[in-house]
């Protein structure tokens, strides 16, 4: 017997799934801590232990939860731990609830994905990307495509106004009960979605052959989820196209991404979306922030401190630079001429300099 708990079920329908004796229980780490103090879940009987997207869980927060349940289990038992990766705290997790255990690595961490074509477009601001994606969904070649945004609030924005542009749209985050995830993959699935608009909870388990596109809206945190992001397309041998549109305060994020792939990423530059030096070049994340508390709230000078946030250590130096030249693998440091400098306020009647994006490619961008 086998049942399930998770914070999608409503509280009594919890409760039924525990009565009785069970051979299987599939639970996340928060309603099964929430169930445990309750005292509704007794573990003397326990013998194996399932870690599942370990690294995923403790992404998200749950290492202190993994530990505390783990603590609460019996110290004779068996503890399978699966990972994408299995570097820093999925490492030190990994140490510290399994003793002498074998790795089994299916797979390398940087998949070739050698029917996969890769390619960016460099964008001007979030309008800019906007435009880009417009006409990468007009592309014949397109049968169904999943766009990656960095936010779930930023799933919802895109998809409605790809929805208010006449596409059949539909958007995927964690904010949404599993019901509605299961329809709206089913509604892909089936062909009555063509555009997903999804943050990193569809960048692994969604195994859809109708995927010919992946669009990296926003480019991801965490290099890793670059694979599994590009991964929902080219399945079952089949090819397809990884598109990533990149801004300025990105290409930090495109450099550990390339540092992982140990490869460049060819930049395309699509005619008539070329950057304009003209225009004034806006780091996307000066964008992201809406709603009420920003309508509310003046905007942060550069040297106001965040509200709530520490004051800085006496003696401690700036953090260190990131360049290609750091991480798993030496790439090339962009020349110091090119690397953009400390903003500063703009005085009364002072015309603001045009912003100089770092790097060689860009340059050539905006050139044509």
């Amino acid at each position: 017997m086998s049942a399930n708990v998770r914070s999608s079920m409503k509280s009594a329908a919890r409760r039924r799934a525990l009565r009785g004796t069970l051979d299987v229980l599939v639970a996340t780490p928060g309603r099964l801590i929430d169930h445990m103090e309750r005292g509704l879940v007794d573990f003397a009987r326990l013998e194996l232990l399932v870690l599942d997207e370990a690294d995923r869980m403790l992404d998200m927060g749950f290492i202190h939860p993994v530990r505390h349940i783990a603590a609460a289990l019996p110290a004779q038992r068996q503890t399978l731990l699966f990972s994408a990766t299995l570097e820093g705290e999925v490492q030190s997790i990994s140490r510290q609830l399994l003793r002498d255990p074998v790795r089994i690595q299916l797979a390398s961490a940087r998949v070739k994905h050698a029917g996969i074509s890769q390619h960016l477009h460099l964008a001007q601001g979030p309008e800019h990307k906007h435009a880009l994606l417009t006409h990468l969904l007009a592309d014949p070649a397109l049968s169904q495509a999943i766009v990656f945004t960095a936010t779930k609030r930023g799933a919802d924005r895109l998809a409605k106004r790809l929805l208010a542009g006449g596409h059949a749209c539909a958007a995927l985050h964690g904010n949404m009960r599993q019901p509605a995830r299961d329809r709206t993959v089913q509604a892909l699935r089936s062909g009555r979605v063509q555009i997903l608009v999804a943050t990193d909870v569809a960048a692994r388990g969604i195994d859809i052959l109708g995927v010919s596109h992946v669009i990296n809206f926003d480019l991801p945190s965490v290099a890793e989820d670059y694979i599994h992001r590009i991964g929902r397309t080219g399945r079952a041998g089949m090819t397809g196209d990884a598109v990533s549109l990149v801004c300025l305060d990105e290409l930090e994020l495109l450099n550990d991404i390339e540092a992982l792939l140990q490869r460049r990423i060819p930049d395309e530059i699509v005619p008539g979306f070329e950057l304009d030096r003209r225009e004034r070049r806006e780091p996307i994340r000066e964008v992201r922030r809406s709603g009420p508390r920003a309508a509310r709230e003046p905007r942060r000078g550069p040297r106001e401190p965040l509200r709530g946030a520490r004051e800085p250590r006496r003696g401690a130096g700036p953090r260190p630079a990131v360049g290609r030249s750091s991480g798993r693998y030496p790439m090339p440091d962009r020349p110091a001429a090119s690397r953009p400098t400390a903003a500063r306020p703009v005085a009364a009647g002072e015309s603001r300099p045009l912003v100089v994006l770092p790097g060689e490619r860009l340059a050539r961008a905006a050139t044509g």
